[in-house]
């Protein structure tokens, strides 16, 4: 049987296949375990296996997992990649290293708010909506600069970079071409930020593409746990 730990150095090993063949180096690349509905168990098993970054899409959910972790896994770095309502900042502000999804100001002010003063400031990527879908979170291209300009005010906020989810599409050149997009904007962003080092973009079943663009995090789940345990 497979174990998460096989299914692990199998991501690894993809992860590292692709940056060979797009000429990147491996110590750019971070792998995030995206544990969303999977018990606490199986994060044990990917923590044993040497897995240290995780990825949580449901704030309540995340924050149980933390509590129940923080005492046997103290090192774990926690990422938030879900939709985040404006009355759920303060669990993400004390429970989280990072969120990746941030999309509003007003958004931005509460976690700076609410983000404890015996803590390191917590890290944050834009969220951007390269598709245009309006059923995705993310603020659009021209809404990215005002954005972290506010963050930059911000001192309990470090913007660390861009996320974004692609087009679910089976056609490559959709793909390719909202990824390429993505990276142009990271790297325009970065010239007016320097400390940007985080393009958060690629999943299981784009992993490769993303990497070849440019992404310097790839959220991979089903890949590693399996499919999502969905309550019915």
């Amino acid at each position: 049987m497979t174990t998460i730990a096989d299914r692990l150095t199998n991501a690894h090993h993809r992860i590292a296949q692709a940056v060979q063949n797009s000429s990147r180096n491996q110590d750019e690349i971070k792998l995030l375990a995206v544990s969303k509905t999977k018990p606490v168990e199986q994060i044990m098993a990917a923590y044993d296996a040497g897995q240290r970054f995780f990825g949580e899409n449901y704030v309540q959910e995340g924050e149980s997992k933390i509590l129940a972790l923080k005492a046997d896994c103290p090192d774990i770095e926690w990422h938030f990649i879900g939709p985040l309502q404006s009355n759920k900042t303060r669990i993400i502000a004390e429970h989280f290293d990072w969120l990746h999804t941030l999309s509003r100001e007003k958004v931005a002010q509460r976690l700076n708010e609410q983000r404890p003063a015996h803590l390191a400031p917590l890290n944050v990527c834009i969220q951007v909506n390269i598709s245009n879908e309006a059923s995705k979170s993310g603020v659009s291209i021209d809404e990215i600069a005002p954005l972290a300009a506010a963050i930059s005010q911000l001192p309990n906020l470090k913007l660390r970079g861009l996320m974004a989810i692609p087009t679910a599409t089976e056609d490559e050149a959709i793909q390719r071409q909202e990824l390429g997009e993505m990276h142009a904007l990271f790297l325009q962003l970065k010239s007016q930020y320097p400390q940007l080092d985080t393009l958060s973009m690629g999943m299981s079943n784009d992993l490769e593409l993303a990497i070849a663009a440019g992404s310097t995090l790839v959220r991979i789940g089903s890949a590693i746990f399996g499919e999502r345990d969905y309550p019915n």
